[in-house]
């Protein structure tokens, strides 16, 4: 099965015809038009330095479902105490970039790439991109971002520079949304990490009935 190439015009193949490794497309560019529609439809961008853009919709999504959050009694302890203090959408571009510089064992490089720094950044003064900040007396440790699309937000990235702290973010966004009768929160494709927090996956179609 051939996988397409998008043109300047600003669409992009049905999710019909996805690619079984659940690549949608390939090429295009990042701006602000292409990624709001993207994100509006399931797909997101992913790929590391130095290769063709590539767009995904995963066969199977990582999602949390808010009711199935689980917090360790390690990390209730870490609320129990105050241990760090969390802030919303207060540094984005501080966070984007120390998720960009985070070394992962499994990556020769980063997928955070210059470019995406730069158009996330532009989806963020748009408000689509937001933030969540840790802070430890008052440095930044942790943090993650992800597009907020109303009733879903996509996350993309977190870090942590001490124990704990991106745990903490995404613990404190999961209960934010939940709040706030977000419907999920996307975490796009599986990892253990995730899996660990209550995460689990949901075939396409089901994900795509919660867009819409």
């Amino acid at each position: 099965m051939e996988i397409p190439f998008l043109t300047n015009q600003i669409q992009f193949p049905s999710l019909n015809q996805v690619h079984p490794t659940g690549i949608v497309a390939f090429g295009g560019d990042l701006s602000l038009p292409r990624l709001q529609l993207a994100y509006k439809n399931g797909v997101f961008p992913w790929f590391e330095d130095g290769e063709i853009i590539t767009w995904w919709s995963p066969n199977e999504r990582m999602v949390l479902f808010f009711p199935e959050l689980k917090v360790s009694k390690s990390m209730r302890s870490l609320f129990a105490k105050n241990a760090f203090t969390v802030t919303f959408n207060t540094c984005f571009k501080e966070v984007i970039l120390n998720c960009q510089q985070v070394k992962r064992t499994d990556q020769n490089g980063t997928w955070i790439t210059d470019d995406m720094v730069e158009a996330y950044c532009e989806l963020h003064k748009a408000g689509w991109a937001k933030s969540v900040e840790v802070w430890q007396n008052d440095l930044l440790v942790g943090g993650l971002y992800g597009i907020d699309l109303g009733t879903i937000f996509c996350g993309e990235s977190m870090f942590s520079t001490v124990s704990n702290a991106s745990k903490f973010a995404f613990i404190s966004l999961a209960k934010h949304l939940e709040a706030q009768n977000y419907k999920l929160l996307d975490c796009q494709v599986y990892n253990d990490h995730l899996a660990s927090l209550g995460c689990r996956e949901i075939d396409r179609e089901e994900f795509l009935s919660y867009l819409k």
